[in-house]
């Protein structure tokens, strides 16, 4: 069974997006948390893209995504996105994947981390004709 501390939202359209979870918990769908293993440390990444570019950013091994902040240009209709980066206790990145995108231009999507896994990166490009952007993800086995 799933834990999730939220099922709200995280922001409005245009609106700043930013969500960081507490200490023991990482992503477990985009915007929905998991009880994790307690980190030793943590860090904001810098922005890891410019709007309208493409990015595809993990965090350093043995880490996992425990949070994400972006804000919106309405000039562009893009974001810009920085990663929370956690270092987790007796964690190892093994047999790490790269989904194919799990969306289309202008689609509502729900993706799950699968069980036993945790988020480590994430990856997208963005389309100025339908001012949207596909998304997709990496995720590693929690060994060690």
């Amino acid at each position: 069974m799933r834990e999730h501390i939220s099922e709200a939202w995280k922001n409005s359209y245009d609106a700043p997006l930013n969500f960081q979870y507490p200490t023991g918990h990482s992503i477990s769908e985009i915007t929905r948390c998991k009880r994790s293993p307690p980190s030793t440390s943590c860090f904001w990444t810098g922005y890891v893209n410019g709007f309208d570019q493409a990015f595809h950013y993990s965090c350093p091994d043995n880490h996992i995504i425990s949070g994400m902040s972006s804000y919106h240009q309405n000039r562009q209709e893009d974001r810009r996105w920085k990663f929370y980066c956690c270092r987790i206790n007796n964690y190892c990145n093994h047999y790490c994947y790269w989904t194919p995108y799990v969306n289309t231009f202008d689609e509502r999507f729900t993706w799950y981390v699968p069980h036993h896994n945790d988020l480590v990166g994430v990856g997208s490009y963005h389309n100025n004709r339908a001012e949207d952007r596909r998304w997709r993800f990496r995720y590693c086995a929690r060994t060690c």
